[in-house]
């Protein structure tokens, strides 16, 4: 086994996913969330996650909720590592929040987790009673470059706008 292979198997084996068992769970929870060492910090490339069956309960009424939630981020010292973004999303199946709520609530924890250079977080949500509600929610680290970004993003923002055509997902 070469050096980069031996490297490459100890990283992997941080992780608390990729066990033979994954348990999945339907409660929300931060600690869902895995990162890994971006191996580029110095570069600047967008990295997007396309949730296309995120769920959600009213907090009112209890009903589900259904939407399509984007991720963009532009990634510093650390990465999220997929899978757990999967059980992450999935566990705001039980989860009882406003649409907006949900959504602030998932850029917060890509944040706190990640510290990116910028993210955003958009939420499609299907119409119920005649409504869609399209939340966003971004942030920035401070510095004038990606202050400059998050600033033009804002005011810029559309529905659809910084989403995609789904089937390109598919």
């Amino acid at each position: 086994m070469s050096k980069a292979q031996k490297n490459r198997a100890e990283e992997l084996k941080k992780f608390k996913l990729g066990s033979k068992e994954t348990t999945y769970s339907f409660k929300y929870s931060f600690n869902h969330l895995e990162a890994f060492e971006n191996k580029n910090p110095d570069h600047t490339a967008w990295t997007s996650f396309v949730c296309t069956e995120f769920t959600s309960l009213c907090p009112k009424t209890g009903q589900p909720d259904f939407a399509k939630i984007f991720i963009n981020y532009i990634a510093d010292k650390k990465m999220v590592e997929s899978k757990s973004m999967k059980l992450y999303l999935f566990g705001f199946r039980n989860h009882g929040d406003f649409h907006e709520d949900c959504i602030q609530t998932i850029c917060n924890d890509l944040v706190k987790l990640l510290k990116p250079k910028y993210i955003e977080v958009i939420g499609e949500f299907t119409p119920r009673g005649g409504i869609a509600i399209f939340p966003y929610a971004s942030a920035h680290n401070g510095t004038a470059e990606f202050k400059t970004l998050h600033t033009h993003r804002l005011l810029g923002y559309a529905p659809g706008k910084y989403s995609c055509d789904l089937s390109k997902v598919y």
